[in-house]
């Protein structure tokens, strides 16, 4: 399938994404990403891979619209965060402890 990302034509096909990503190991997901195979891997990452490009070269909804043209499917965010995993202020909080009166 012919597609344009960041400005050039682009050859991707179902089967040379899967190839292309074989091996990579994904990314922390922090907003869009896409599932290959298995794995959930961000939609910036897939699109670095893919187009040997850079990252700020090419827009999320570029790659997404081109992800979801081949039948993957991608998401808009994350789930959810897994249990016992805190985000870096609530991590900081929890180091810090309660505030205890005087």
């Amino acid at each position: 399938m012919r597609c344009v990302i960041a400005r050039f034509p682009f050859e991707l096909t179902k089967s040379g994404v899967l190839e292309s990503m074989k091996g990579i190991k994904p990314e922390q997901v922090m907003a869009e990403s896409v599932i290959i195979g298995r794995r959930h891997y961000p939609v910036k990452q897939v699109g670095q891979v893919i187009t040997r490009q850079d990252r700020r070269d090419f827009s999320a909804d570029e790659v997404v619209r081109a992800m979801t043209k081949l039948g993957f499917t991608c998401r808009a965010l994350p789930e959810t965060v897994p249990a016992g995993i805190l985000g870096p202020l609530r991590q900081a909080s929890a180091v810090l402890g309660t505030p205890t009166p005087v």
